[in-house]
């Protein structure tokens, strides 16, 4: 049974779709399109790293990154992204959404520039600088995740809260794709103005001086988005939920908000002393209390979104391995290293276009119609299919005529994460739980995530690498083949099918509702219910 509600936060949840939701669409949006384009970016970069950097004279391949380099390079902002979730989100919580909001993305625009501005007097110099930046710019992108979800969520109305939500996360996709065309219009342009052989016909010639901007180029680009969008994310107010349910000021709240909406609200404060001082409004995320209510709720949104990013983060991190390993890029000593770039950002952008970006959008539209909860188990259940289909007959795909086919079925398991449990672990853990903890569980629902996407950057890069040795890139130990990773991936996903069934449905509800903050206690329901005691004439 559901107690009345604020009247500011009822104003939210019913009011129409105007401006500020798109705005705060957008604003949210730009965090999240450079978070996606600063953490992708990197793996259309690492070959080239690895030529530049550790190529030796008479070697029959270009240098690669050595395994402890390549995965550093590669994990080390997943790491970051990690600890950012944890702290930001619980700060989130502890100062307000808007004053940590602008922090996170200063972080993002200085560490994008000076991980482009990477020095060093030898390779291990210059990639442990690169690692160091690279870690505090996945602090600030991790701030961003809790905080933009919790935002957008607590700014929306009931009925169209999930589009809005989703909507802020599409904008990873089109941050992927845009990784993508800068590094085609980056390395076309030098390949245009630096004419290189190709490796096999002069190994010292086929990387120019001039390719060690390219990826610095490309790297400091993700400043850009982020720099646009400062200004309006300081003019924003504190949502309405915060500065009421949790830092307690009707009054406040009922001001910021009647600006936003253009209606007149009033501060009801005695209403908001009433409900913030009820047992429901008042445990802890360590209490016995918040383990009954939402302990199986965390477990779900944390299991799910940590079983999805190790397939997620697997397939995209390593797009170039899988293509190359399939013949669609070609091997390494046919090209020059600007060329390369070129073909790996060719095929990133391919994917991004035709599955990935299209994927983030099906779920804005159908989000609201069919529910989290159908999205989320029908893409787990498509990924899962999609695998297995991929791995089972993994050599019928390695022959030239059929990598259409592969590269058709490995789109669509992207398409299918996207219209699937890639947007919905976003949405669904900054709905279900109190405002007070809202933040700070997603920010540990995330973190779990970026657990996953940690074990799939690192262990794909170590397990997908062939039992040949001519095959194996240099100084990795052989691993059980892309075929039997991608087996192992099926089985992770059939997992978050399983654990798909832990989440509930917060779809049509308030915020209030669907994390039971409204809920009247024990002792409201039995006032509400009892039978009135009056004296019938006889």
């Amino acid at each position: 049974m559901a107690r009345e509600q604020l009247q500011v936060l009822d104003a939210l949840d019913v009011a129409k779709t105007q401006l500020y939701h798109f705005t705060a669409i957008v604003i949210a949006g730009m965090g999240f399109f450079t978070d996606a384009y600063d953490l992708f970016a990197i793996s259309l970069v690492t070959k080239l790293l690895g030529r530049i950097y550790y190529t030796h004279d008479g070697a029959p391949k270009p240098g690669t990154l050595p395994p402890r380099v390549s995965s550093s390079v590669t994990g080390v902002a997943l790491v970051g992204t990690l600890t950012g979730q944890l702290f930001f989100g619980w700060l989130g919580d502890k100062m307000g959404r808007k004053k940590v909001y602008g922090l996170t993305l200063v972080l993002m625009i200085v560490c994008s520039l000076a991980s482009g501005l990477s020095f060093g007097s030898s390779p291990k110099g210059v990639m442990a600088t690169l690692c160091f930046f690279r870690f505090w710019l996945g602090f600030g992108i991790g701030g961003d995740y809790p905080l933009s979800a919790t935002i957008m969520s607590e700014y929306a109305n009931k009925k169209t809260r999930g589009a809005f939500i989703a909507a802020v996360f599409a904008m990873q996709g089109f941050g992927i794709l845009t990784s993508g065309v800068v590094a085609l219009i980056v390395s076309s342009a030098f390949d245009h103005a630096h004419k290189a052989p190709t490796y096999e016909e002069n190994a010292a010639l086929s990387t120019v001086p001039q390719a060690d901007y390219i990826w610095r180029i490309i790297l400091m680009f993700g400043a850009v988005p982020a720099a646009l969008t400062f200004y309006w994310r300081m003019k924003m107010p504190e949502t309405a939920r915060y500065t009421a349910l949790v830092a307690k000021n009707a009054k406040q709240a009922a001001q910021d908000m009647a600006k936003v909406l253009n209606v007149e609200l009033e501060a009801e404060e005695e209403k908001l002393e009433k409900i913030t001082e009820k047992p429901a409004n008042s445990f802890g995320l360590f209490s016995r209390e918040f383990l009954r209510r939402h302990g199986l709720h965390l477990l779900g949104t944390t299991t799910t979104w940590f079983l999805l990013d190790i397939a997620f983060y697997s397939n995209n991190l390593f797009q170039k391995d899988i293509f190359t390993a399939i013949g669609w890029i070609p091997p390494a000593k046919t090209m020059n290293a600007v060329h390369e770039v070129y073909r790996i950002a060719k095929a990133q952008t391919l994917i991004a276009l035709c599955s990935t970006v299209p994927g983030y959008w099906f779920t804005v539209a159908f989000i609201d119609i069919i529910g989290r909860f159908a999205i989320q188990l029908m893409g787990f259940f498509f990924m899962t299919v999609f695998m297995f289909a991929l791995a089972i007959p993994y050599n019928h795909w390695t022959h030239k005529d059929n990598r259409i086919g592969f590269v058709v079925i490995y789109s669509l398991t992207f398409f299918f994460a996207n219209f699937g449990p890639n947007a919905t672990t976003f949405v669904v853990p900054a709905e279900i739980f109190p405002a007070r903890l809202r933040s700070t569980c997603h920010g540990i629902s995330a973190a779990a995530g970026k657990a996953g996407a940690i074990v799939g950057a690192f262990g794909f890069l170590y397990a997908a690498q062939p039992k040949d040795p001519s095959k194996r890139d240099a100084g990795y130990p052989a691993g059980i083949g892309v075929k039997y990773s991608l087996i192992v991936l099926g089985c992770v996903n059939a997992l978050g099918m399983l654990f798909t069934f832990l989440v509930p449905e917060p779809n049509g509800k308030s915020l209030e509702e669907a994390s039971g903050e409204n809920e009247l206690d024990a002792d409201e329901i039995t006032e509400h219910t009892a039978p009135s005691h009056r004296t019938v004439p006889v």
